[in-house]
This record gives structure tokens, sequence and C-alpha cells, in this order.
């Protein structure tokens, strides 16, 4: 296969970017299109069409990589989530269960955060009227008030990976949805150690076995769907908000340590902030407050 081509949402414009960033990709301005990625395999862009189109003398590999991890989730799929309560609807997935989600992902700065929140018949109706909802459709500034209300009602765990232990650990697994199943699976089994459930939900991120396979005692039991727009789930978007209450304070830590505004995301911004830092400090301190296998890092 020597090319291909898929039709993506505009709005699906930072996790492309995001994806072929994490592929060591360059990327690069180019007229009539977002951006272009390039690497010695491979050429992709992406048109202000929201086509993408790639190229290379064997682009197998890369396309593969592209359908298991952003085209898993189907229109089929997608469907099943028309509204926030609509999983619960679905038999499969029972009221009384456990949601989680990440936050900092693809965040060059801060730590990596995973949440587990567990909902049921009392506390459903409560986090569904105080508005709860996939934390990146809530405004920063109102994060940590819903977060308290999700606290405050919930049996829930936030484990927080903090960027030296998230390099020292992606150096031994060479691979981020391995680590994102340690995650997901620690928090599931600080919640069993509170109190029993017997279904978990979570965002699909890579195969499911993943999490299955990093579950200790108190979770061989339990029964665990990824689903593709999972953040549409209560408890699931509870899990949003929790984790992206914590990777936002790891950020403010970070501020405040170093003395710089620390910008989120992956962008030109953060690529000057860290050359700031690096200067200022070292690069060997930098690795305290960056993910190392970014492109980014090997730009400094």
């Amino acid at each position: 296969m020597n090319n291909y081509t898929h039709k993506f949402e505009i709005a699906e414009n930072d996790k492309l970017k995001t994806f072929f960033e994490k592929d060591n990709a360059e990327i690069s301005t180019v007229q009539n299109a977002f951006w272009r990625a390039k690497t010695k395999s491979y050429s992709a862009t992406f048109f202000k069409t929201g086509k993408l189109l790639i190229q290379g003398a064997d682009v197998s590999d890369i396309v593969k990589k592209i359908e298991r991890d952003l085209i898993s989730c189907s229109k089929d799929e997608t469907a099943l989530y028309s509204s926030s309560a609509d999983i619960q609807a679905i038999d499969i997935i029972p009221v009384n269960h456990i949601g989680t989600d990440e936050s900092g992902k693809g965040d060059f700065f801060g730590p990596l955060v995973i949440a587990a929140v567990m909902v049921d018949e009392t506390n459903t109706d409560i986090l569904t009227k105080a508005g709860i909802k996939d934390c990146k459709k809530i405004d920063d500034k109102n994060i940590t008030k819903l977060a308290s209300i999700i606290k405050n009602n919930c049996i829930f765990s936030v484990v927080t990976i903090n960027p030296a232990k998230y390099n020292e650990l992606y150096a031994k697994l060479k691979n981020l949805n391995l680590l994102l199943a340690w995650g997901h699976a620690r928090a599931i089994e600080n919640v069993l150690e509170k109190k029993d459930c017997n279904c978990a939900l979570s965002d699909k991120f890579g195969d499911e076995k993943l999490i299955k396979n990093a579950l200790l005692k108190k979770g061989k039991n339990i029964t665990l769907e990824q689903r593709c727009k999972a953040e549409s789930d209560i408890a699931v978007a509870a899990a949003s908000i929790l984790a992206r209450e914590q990777f936002l304070s790891g950020i403010n830590e970070i501020s405040k340590k170093y003395g710089f505004q620390i910008p989120k995301g992956c962008s030109e911004n953060v690529l000057h902030t860290a050359k700031q830092i690096a200067d200022k400090y070292s690069k060997e301190e930098l690795k305290n407050a960056v993910k190392t296998h970014f492109k980014t890092y090997s730009q400094i």
C-alpha cells in the first residue's frame, strides 16, 4: 500500500496531530492544509476539508495504527451514545458500575492522571443534575467545583504519575497503552478496595486485555468494558473531571516550582517554555516536568 485516504471531522485536528507527533513525525505547515507530518516512511497531510492523505513506499504499518487507534470508533459504536444518559439504558452496563478516564496523555508538561469513579442508584441523579459531563466540554475554571461534588458523593480513586516516574515507567514499557492500562487497573483496584462492584467501563485506547492483565486479585472477577465515546457515560465523565482536576493541579505545581506559566498541550508555546526552563535550570532538570518520549523533548 503506497497511499491511503480517510475523512475525519475537523474537530479531530489536535487528536490527529498528537497521534503523528507520538509516531515521531516532523510536523510542518503546508498550503491548503492544517499540517503535514513526515517520517522516513511516510508523509501524512491533513487538509482543511477534513481529508487525511498518507503517501509512501509502503504505508501499511501506519494505516494499521490509524485504523486501530483512531477509526475503531465506528459510526455504529458512536450511535449507542446519543446522550449522556443513554449508556444507562444499555443492558450490558448496570447502574452500579465504575468509570475510568485519564488526563495529560497528550500534554508535554505535567503528569498523567487516571481516575476511577463508582456510580450507583444513590448518586447518578446527583451527578446528572450537577451537570457532570466529559471534562472536554467544561471550562477548566469550573472543574474544581464539579470535582468537589463528585468526591462528596462517590467512591473514587485518582492515580497520579508525575513526569519523573512517567519517564521511568515509559523507558521500561516502551508503550503508552501499557502504561495507561497499568494506571486504569490501579484506579479500579483502589475503588474495589473500598466497595465491591461487578462492572467497569473505560474509553477505548487499546486492547482491553491490557487492562485485564494488569488487574490484581480484587479486579479479576470484574466485567471490564472498553467503548468508544465512553465519556458519554456519567461514571466515565466524572472520572474525566477528577483526572483533569489533578492534572491542572500538577501543571500549577510545575509553574510555581520553575517560575514560568506552564502551557497545556504540545504547541510552539510549549516548546518555547520548555527551552526557557532548560536554559534556566538544565535539560536534566526538565525531565522532572515533561514527558521525554515526546518529539518536543528531542527538539530542545
